[in-house]
């Protein structure tokens, strides 16, 4: 099964596994993330906090993503009375996002999650982007096309996901700076009128956007 690749980043990064909720949990939605019965974030197998389809960093809350939250700047000294009054601190750069969108066959061979020479050259190049950026998380999420299984797509776009992980760490970014998940075939790219027809070297072509990981690196940019 083909895949297609979120961020820094960069359309070569590809995506970042997810893990199914506990098993009868009852959630539903709220705000970025799902949560219980109880109104309590609900958490992955691996306690990763469980987030919905429509998530974004801007969504992000302190007990489940604290790297991604605003950091908070110190109050600015309080100037004496007979002193001149003290130059108001610069404010901090503000994160940045920076995503690219990778197409799967460029990373990977057909229907496999080891990455090719080509492959690894792209993510080298990725890699070379993040050296003025003060790092905070990688996001990567892989994506497949209609064609298989759900359960099957979803481990492939896992898979290739965590080969993403696993050579950006080689390359020297902490581990817990990237974060995996897979979407299997449930956010296509083409539209639904588009690509019709069953399995043929056509509609394979035609659904090659679907196959893609998206890499999306937040940081601060140093100042120039």
């Amino acid at each position: 099964m083909k895949f297609m690749n979120k961020s820094l980043l960069l359309a070569a990064l590809l995506g970042l596994g997810g893990s199914a909720l506990a098993e009868g949990t009852n959630a539903t939605d709220l705000g970025g993330y799902a949560v219980d019965q109880r109104g309590i974030v609900a958490r992955s197998g691996f306690g990763l906090c469980w987030r919905t389809g429509y998530w974004t960093p801007a969504m992000a809350i302190a007990e489940c993503d604290p790297d991604l939250m605003p950091k908070q700047e110190a109050p600015a000294p309080v100037a004496a009375p007979a002193a001149a009054p003290a130059a108001a601190p610069a404010p901090a750069p503000k994160p940045a996002a920076e995503k690219v969108t990778l197409a799967a066959d460029a990373l990977f061979d057909f229907d496999k999650s080891v990455l090719r020479p080509e492959g690894k050259a792209k993510l080298d190049d990725v890699a070379a982007k993040m050296s003025d950026i003060k790092l905070e998380v990688i996001i990567a999420v892989g994506h497949a096309d209609r064609f298989g299984t759900d359960a099957y797509n979803q481990k492939l776009s896992e898979r290739r996901a965590a080969a993403v992980k696993d050579y950006l760490v080689a390359k020297g970014v902490e581990a817990n700076r990237v974060y995996t998940e897979g979407k299997g075939s449930k956010q296509p790219v083409t539209k639904a009128d588009q690509c019709k027809g069953a399995k043929s070297k056509k509609t394979v072509e035609c659904l090659q956007p679907d196959r893609r990981v998206e890499v999306e690196i937040i940081g601060t940019r140093a100042p120039k």
